[in-house]
């Protein structure tokens, strides 16, 4: 996490308590929001009025709601994301060819962000979409990034963010997490066997750069059923690394 501003600014922070609340509930009462912040409704009512003049609340009869602004902004900061550019025709492709959920996503601030999503004709529905931010200890995509991080960044992001469990497969000990970003570094790609999601299972490649620096990965999304055999696993991995070889190489010399 961020480390505490010296010197906070009390509106500011009142202004982003109420957005995350509008983005938690979808939209919420006036009252809603002034209770669960333990805040007057005049003062919440300033503050909703003010998001709504610029435009990044809207009200729909007596609820209030974020806006597309936020979206736009999203918008904004992807495309200047050079690896979004790289990834997307041949995350596209790789869909297409494989009927799957293929998904990239980048880190920042020891958390993965999903950047893009591409879903083949059978492709399995999961509770994620772009701009979703993901623990990184605990999903094929962010063990391929741990992986590949420098280990003083890893036991950073460790102790920042912990080892939270999501499903009873999730990796919740430390030195367990070393020794399977050791495999990861060694073979080039990870798993996840249902360590986020029930029933799902993941395979996922890093994004490095020619000085080796990880700038994101992909993964393919499957029911565990998909990626219950050697043969199946391979099938995957193969089609995962010389993906994620091709963005490599469109990253680099574009």
């Amino acid at each position: 996490m961020a480390a505490p501003a010296n010197h906070p600014i009390k509106s500011l922070e009142k202004t982003v308590a109420i957005i995350d609340v509008l983005k938690r509930r979808r939209s919420a009462h006036l009252r809603e929001v002034a209770d669960e912040l333990e805040l007057n409704k005049s003062t919440v009512h300033n503050h909703l009025s003010t998001l709504r003049e610029h435009e990044y609340v809207i009200k729909d009869g007596d609820r209030y709601r974020l806006s597309l602004q936020f979206l736009h902004i999203g918008g904004v900061l992807r495309n200047e994301v050079d690896l979004y550019d790289a990834a997307k025709p041949k995350l596209d492709q790789l869909a297409e060819e494989t009927g799957t959920l293929v998904t990239l996503a980048t880190h920042e601030r020891g958390l993965g962000v999903v950047l893009y999503r591409a879903k083949g004709d059978e492709a399995v529905e999961i509770d994620t979409h772009v701009g979703s931010q993901l623990t990184l200890h605990n999903s094929g995509l962010g063990k391929a990034i741990l992986a590949h991080l420098p280990q003083s960044r890893v036991a950073e992001i460790v102790a920042d963010r912990g080892l939270p469990a999501t499903t009873e497969n999730s990796i919740t000990d430390e030195d367990e997490l070393s020794e399977e970003l050791g495999r990861i570094a060694t073979q080039g790609y990870a798993f996840d066997d249902e360590e986020n999601w029930r029933g799902l299972r993941c395979v996922a490649a890093p994004i490095l750069t020619d000085e080796n620096v990880v700038q994101g990965a992909i993964s393919i999304s499957v029911p565990k059923s998909q990626l219950a055999t050697e043969e199946e696993q391979q099938r995957y991995v193969d089609e995962i690394r010389n993906t994620a070889n091709l963005i490599e190489l469109r990253h680099t010399y574009s």
